[in-house]
């Protein structure tokens, strides 16, 4: 058993990673702006706060093994969260990341597609920078786990497939559900496998 803060604990991938977690039986401290759209589960603490405050942050964070992000790139300051987890001693750090920096063929990325939605490209252009930048640090045990270029609701199967940087895919279409997903993650916390790397879970 873990003592885990996750970051975002209410949205569409955290609240399947909070679940996973809890039924794991890990101890989570589940943040949130709105704690109140947290869903109470075994051992999960719900708290409000503000991935974007360092000290706050730093003090919710304290005493954990491991924090999660599970955040929009857009508006978010990766370095006010990685300066947090310094403050607070906490080295493991693991970011749910986008599919748009996969490698969609050697050197390209699905985000350099023609076909990329425009809509999603400023969302994607921010998360491609947070994967660089944490890739500089030396200093933390970071993960970056990149979803499949769909990721949506569906079912906990437990069977998918992990890759590094390619895009992965079937005859179907690139895609993960957020339960599978949440699965991938929560084994990276009990097994780690990818300290400073990123990898990506598809079916």
């Amino acid at each position: 058993m873990a003592k885990i803060a996750l970051i975002g604990a209410s949205g569409n991938a955290g609240s399947r990673i909070l679940k996973e977690l809890s039924d794991r039986g890990h101890q989570v401290t589940a943040i949130a702006r709105n704690p109140e759209k947290i869903a109470a589960l075994p051992g999960v603490t719900a708290a409000a706060g503000d991935a974007q405050d360092a000290a706050s942050l730093a003090g919710m964070v304290q005493g954990h093994d491991a924090v999660i992000s599970s955040v929009r790139f857009t508006g978010t300051d990766f370095s006010i969260i990685t300066d947090a987890l310094r403050k607070a001693g906490v080295a493991r750090y693991l970011v749910v990341g986008g599919a748009a920096s996969l490698e969609v063929a050697p050197g390209k990325r699905l985000l350099d597609s023609p076909e990329f939605p425009a809509e999603y490209k400023e969302e994607a252009t921010n998360g491609a920078a947070a994967l660089d930048y944490l890739r500089t640090l030396n200093d933390l045990e970071w993960t970056f786990l990149s979803p499949s270029a769909m990721f949506i609701p569906g079912e906990r199967t437990g069977t998918f497939r992990l890759g590094k940087d390619e895009l992965l895919g079937n005859e179907i279409g690139s895609r993960i559900s957020y339960e599978d997903y949440a699965i991938a993650m929560v084994d990276e916390i009990e097994t780690p496998k990818h300290i400073r790397q990123r990898f990506t879970v598809g079916y």
